[in-house]
């Protein structure tokens, strides 16, 4: 007697729909991933120039404190 493992000839089997591929869900994933990304790099450099410019001020600060010159006066208002 001769077994063959596998599908049966006689059976059509369907394929299961969520593994197959979709061409316009992988362009807009691609795209989703492409905007996600950019959005990523501009958020991560405006907060390195916002990190360098809070450093560069409080190291200003530092150097006029012990540098001894004094802080500057405040802005009076004129009256109307």
């Amino acid at each position: 007697m001769l077994m063959i493992w596998g599908p049966c000839p006689d059976r059509i089997t369907m394929g299961n729909p969520w593994v197959k591929k979709n061409p316009f869900m992988s362009m807009w994933l691609t795209a989703a991933n492409r905007v996600a990304g950019s959005a990523r790099g501009q958020v991560t450099s405006a907060a390195r120039r916002q990190v360098a410019a809070t450093q560069a001020e409080a190291t200003r600060q530092i150097i006029d404190f012990w540098a001894g010159k004094p802080a500057k006066a405040a802005v009076k208002r004129r009256r109307r």
